[in-house]
């Protein structure tokens, strides 16, 4: 049986704002259904890689084929949740009408949106677990809520690739949880991308994980389980073990460095 094409391919990229190195040959695989966490710290990459897989930025050096497509030939295959959602909680905007934004392509500025949309927004609101407040004011739900509902809005597109920076910033830990719990589930029928910050959560839900700054230390941690809980598989992950296992990488001279040292001079 022959193997599919990766979702995304990232083959040697380099990029820099003016003359700063931000990224520095980076080459990452994908593939479908992949849950991908990318971490590292402020400033290293994270969200500048997340704007060239989507075509808002563009790098001279290297290639990135997402589907098999150069970016902006695959933008209507991906579904993405920025950092900053500009959703002003003073304005009283509805959640569907939220929802409504993500179809770009499908308004029709003279009549609005028609059943379809509707119905589609609808839909996306149910998976998030959101129906109920359809008709309720963004500005009154809690930042899990509204995170849910941006979450919707980006499924109105029908993804392939579903990619978010920093989903639950500013969330409480309850909140943070529900929402990797929803991931989870979308991830049953694409592949999830997510930056952040949040270790000792995301990596109970992905399976890859890819540690940027400038350049890339990419990881598989599909059996992370069995290798952090050979007592128990309820056990919480610890943070230590999980940063050792993901920052520690050998040098010129093949040392091993500790990721707990590295990340703790970057704190």
């Amino acid at each position: 049986m022959k193997k599919s094409a990766p979702v995304i391919e990232v083959k040697n990229l380099t990029f820099a704002y003016d003359k700063q190195t931000i990224l520095e040959d980076i080459s990452l695989t994908v593939e479908e259904k992949d849950f991908l966490a990318v971490i590292g710290p402020n400033g290293g990459g994270k969200s500048t890689l997340l704007k060239l897989l989507l075509g808002i930025l563009k790098s001279k050096q290297g290639t990135i084929k997402v589907m098999d497509k150069p970016p902006l030939e695959a933008v209507s295959l991906i579904g993405y949740v920025p950092q900053n959602t500009n959703i002003n909680t003073d304005f009283p905007i509805k959640v569907i009408e939220v929802a409504l934004m993500g179809h770009v392509g499908s308004k029709k500025p003279l009549f609005g949106y028609g059943k379809e949309e509707i119905a589609c927004a609808m839909g996306a609101l149910e998976q998030v677990g959101m129906q109920a407040f359809a008709q309720s004011k963004i500005g009154s739900l809690s930042g899990g809520q509204r995170q849910r509902v941006m979450i919707a809005r980006a499924l109105c597109a029908h993804p392939k690739i579903l990619m978010l920076d920093e989903p639950t910033s500013n969330i409480d830990i309850q909140g943070q949880r529900e929402i990797y719990e929803l991931l989870k589930i979308l991830n049953k029928n694409m592949t999830i991308i997510v930056v952040s910050h949040d270790i000792s959560v995301i990596l109970e839900y992905a399976n890859k994980a890819a540690h940027i700054n400038k350049r890339l230390s990419f990881h598989d941690i599909s059996n992370k389980k069995t290798m952090f809980h050979p007592r128990s598989q309820e056990e919480h992950f610890c943070e230590v073990e999980l940063l050792q296992m993901l920052g520690a990488q050998k040098n010129d001279a093949g040392q091993q460095e500790s990721s707990e040292t590295k990340w703790s001079t970057r704190k």
